[in-house]
């Protein structure tokens, strides 16, 4: 268990906690949720102890270990891999040094015997045989390949690093564990591997993360952070974002009668709680959400952008025709002899291991790089609005956002302009912030107004999710999922591809993957797990 009390931050004028009193107990994962800047990763600080807050304090029961997923991926540069792992457990790491300090020792003394017998007796305690097989685990769970156990970590790529410092978090079943944004850098059969893994965790979890599906999976509560407070509720993310926008609906339904609502409320939870969760947390999720009473279920004050794309006209059946494309990039192969038809209505997820390989090919259709064979043609039908993963070049300017927009839209009218930067929530003096001043997010949601005014009845778009918040995320992915149009998009959000695509395309060295069906059906697929393997083998020999 891990509680705090009357715990106040401010910084300057800006107050981002006031007087939060909570308790996170054992056997629970909390997901910790908020708007972007309402102060998630630096809840965790404070629980971790890196931040001091103004007032209040935190409690801990004496001898509860507790892990962090560390930030700093240059910290460990010079230990091995699995020595860093097992550096997770720092008092289990301390008798493992202390141990081979003294048994290194030329003048063996009696002393020394009997501290070296006291170390052995902790160090079997803590189950120190096993911490080696421990590590070596966790690593080849989250695909760190035994090869690479012994190589220093600065050897490693940043996104081998990330997965070397969760598995540092995750060893030795700490008592309360915080994780901030665990999915990133890992590909959907990590990030699966991570959900049973949570799911199984006995003890206390609490984790941010911008990852809808794995909050689904691994979360039996949402903790709210809202206005300076926390609020927990019981239940997933799906229940606490469904629920709060049914209480909004009821809300402003002023001639629906209590006892109506009450009701229309009991059922969605009967509803839910039946259907929340495939996990093996299902049971206990659902004795949880029986146990709510409707006063438990509140409205969120969370603003959500209004994203709908709308083609100016329909597409024919002519859209886009691949031939043998094929790139390398320093030597190495992206994807070779890429062949496919891309007929209407389809809602292609491009994937790849390699995230060079995705960005690569929609820069290629979108015509901002070349092919280093093969060829593409687009149907005279077809207007496209490109999304691309760095939009850096868009804002390399002082204009302001009505200004900024215009330039893309042949209405100038301000108040169209405006109107279209509302639905992205810059309304007011926001939307005369100057377009070089805009955080990542900022930038991602004028981009959407920008491909709204295209009304394109083809979208690419390569990553759209990045930097935004839950919030943004299920206003796009809503919206992409009603689209009338043609959409070709890479993600490594599970649940927003697996609600849009009903084609996954998969670029390897060795060719395409070509499949219509759910992504979540096509990484359960064992023939297409043998045939991955094999296409992306194949380019190594």
């Amino acid at each position: 268990m891990i509680s705090t009390s009357n715990v106040s931050l401010s910084y300057g004028k800006r107050t981002l906690f006031e007087d939060v009193t909570i308790k996170f107990l054992p056997g629970n994962c909390y997901g910790l949720i908020g708007a972007n800047g309402a102060g998630k990763s630096t809840f965790l600080k404070i629980l971790s102890g890196e931040i001091e807050p103004n007032t209040g304090s935190v409690e801990i029961p004496a001898n509860m270990r507790l892990a962090v997923l560390k930030q700093n991926h240059f910290e460990f540069d010079e230990y091995p891999v699995l020595q860093t792992v097992i550096m997770g457990h720092k008092r289990l790491f301390d008798i493992m040094q202390e141990k081979d300090a003294i048994y290194a020792k030329p003048d063996f003394s009696d002393a020394d015997g009997i501290r070296a017998a006291e170390l052995e007796g902790e160090f079997a305690d803590l189950e120190g045989w096993n911490a080696e097989y421990e590590a070596a685990e966790l690593l080849s769970g989250l695909g760190i390949t035994e090869d690479l156990h012994y190589s220093l970590m600065k050897d490693l790529s940043g996104s081998e690093k990330v997965r070397v410092l969760l598995s540092q978090a995750l060893f030795g079943n700490p008592g309360i564990l915080l994780l901030d944004e665990p999915t990133n850098h890992l590909d959907a059969e990590s990030i699966m591997w991570l959900e049973n893994f949570l799911d199984n965790f006995q003890n206390t979890v609490i984790v941010v993360s911008h990852d809808r599906h794995f909050l689904d999976a691994v979360c039996t509560h949402v903790a709210d952070i809202d206005y300076g407070k926390i609020q927990l509720y019981a239940g997933n993310y799906s229940f606490w974002y469904e629920s709060s926008q049914l209480a909004s609906k009821q809300r402003s339904d002023a001639n629906k009668k209590a006892e109506d609502k009450r009701k229309e409320l009991e059922e969605f939870i009967r509803r839910f709680s039946a259907n929340a969760s495939k996990s093996k947390q299902a049971t206990s999720r659902q004795k949880l959400l029986n146990k709510l009473t409707i006063e438990d279920i509140k409205p969120s004050t969370r603003k959500y952008p209004y994203i709908a794309f709308k083609p100016e006209r329909e597409a024919g059946n002519q859209l886009l025709n691949v031939e043998n494309l094929s790139k390398s990039i320093d030597g190495t192969t992206l994807f070779s002899n890429v062949t496919f038809m891309v007929d209407k209505g389809d809602k292609i997820a491009v994937l790849g291991r390699n995230d060079l390989s995705a960005s690569t090919f929609f820069e290629i259709i979108a015509g901002e790089a070349a092919p280093d064979s093969g060829e593409y043609k687009w149907g005279t039908t077809t207007n496209t609005a490109f999304f691309p993963k760095d939009n850096t070049s868009f804002f390399e300017t002082d204009l302001n956002l009505v200004d900024w927009l215009r330039q893309y839209s042949t209405e100038k009218d301000e108040s169209f302009i405006r109107g279209f930067l509302g639905r992205m929530l810059f309304s007011g003096e926001e939307s005369l912030k100057k377009a070089n001043v805009l955080s990542g997010g900022e930038k991602v949601r004028c981009m959407f107004s920008k491909m709204m005014l295209q009304a394109g009845n083809v979208l690419v778009l390569d990553e759209p999710t990045n930097h935004l918040d839950l919030e943004s995320i299920t206003a796009l992915n809503n919206s992409l999922r009603d689209f009338d149009g043609t959409v070709l998009f890479s993600s490594h959000d599970l649940q927003f591809v697996d609600t849009i695509a009903n084609r996954i395309i998969e670029l390897t060295p060795g060719g395409i993957i070509d499949r219509r069906m759910s992504y979540e059906a096509y990484l359960n697929d064992e023939f297409i797990k043998d045939l991955r393997k094999k296409m992306y083998k194949s380019a190594l020999v």
